[in-house]
């Protein structure tokens, strides 16, 4: 697997160090205060995701170094676009890649992009490799890690013109919405590596996501609603409607996951903000 250098303490020191938020616990090594979005199941793989992936991982799959956790990343390392790729490109990162239809169509695609997709479930990132191994692409990079963590300190800050969040777990349970990828928390994340200028965009099949995604982001003082005056679907029993909805990401294949949310009476409410220039 290809592996990049890690900062020097000094670099470290001087360059987005990481947050109070996301630091280790002292003594521990465990970069998680926070309960994260996903539950880890069986990373175990077999058959043709086991060949894909001892085939296509040294190409693709980003071998970075951790902490104790399979899917933390040392705080230390910094991911370098430029020396991965080969060039300096225009950058997407999609965070909860899937099973990477959406990603590696786009990278197929767009072959003067380049794409860098973040999961935490190897055999999805397994499947991912079967789709994009035979294409050949040299513009797609996995990295199988804890996405905040990744936004934290893993990009460096205003380096991504990107940042794509399609179909995040929605949580429904209310003792489980702390588990939620989009909060509070997760809007400083991806304005520190969103280029000025840059885009974020958002996706969901659940209509009740749907309204607290739209709450978060009418806060996202980092951020510009480019549909500030779109209602989506009703989101009550009352009909009252969500503000700020995007039209359909064109750029967003339609995937089997949103072809299964169809065939069960749900559409996607997509959300498209543009990040506002740093003081």
């Amino acid at each position: 697997m290809s592996t990049l250098p890690p900062r020097t303490p000094a670099d470290t020191n001087a360059h987005h160090a990481p947050s109070t938020a996301m630091r280790p616990e002292a003594g521990t090594g465990n970069y998680r205060p926070e309960p994260v979005s996903f539950v880890r199941r069986g990373s175990r793989l077999q058959g043709r995701r086991q060949q894909a992936w001892d085939e296509y991982a040294p190409q693709f799959v980003i071998d970075v170094p951790r902490l104790e956790a399979d899917t933390s990343v040392d705080p230390a390392y910094l991911f370098d676009a430029k020396a991965t790729f080969g060039r300096e490109a225009k950058l997407v990162v999609e965070i909860g890649s899937g099973l990477g239809e959406a990603i590696v169509h786009a990278a197929r695609t767009n072959p003067d992009t380049d794409f860098l997709a973040v999961e935490v479930y190897r055999p999805g990132l397994a499947q991912t490799l079967q789709k994009a191994g035979p294409l050949g692409l040299t513009n797609l990079r996995l990295i199988e890690a804890n996405a905040p963590e990744v936004l934290a300190t893993t990009l460096s800050e205003g380096t991504v013109d990107e940042l794509w969040v399609f179909f995040p777990d929605p949580w429904h349970k209310t003792r489980h919405h702390k588990r939620r990828l989009v909060k509070d928390s997760l809007v400083p994340l991806a304005a520190r590596v969103l280029k000025d200028g840059g885009t974020w965009r958002l996706a969901t099949d659940w209509v009740e996501y749907a309204a607290h995604i739209a709450e978060v982001l009418r806060t996202a003082e980092q951020f510009e609603n480019q549909h500030p005056d779109t209602l989506g679907l009703p989101y009550t029993e009352d009909g009252e409607r969500i503000a700020g909805v995007a039209p359909r990401f064109a750029g967003r294949i339609l995937t089997s996951f949103e072809n299964k949310a169809r065939e069960a009476g749900r559409e996607a409410t997509d959300f498209e903000l543009v990040r506002t220039p740093r003081p």
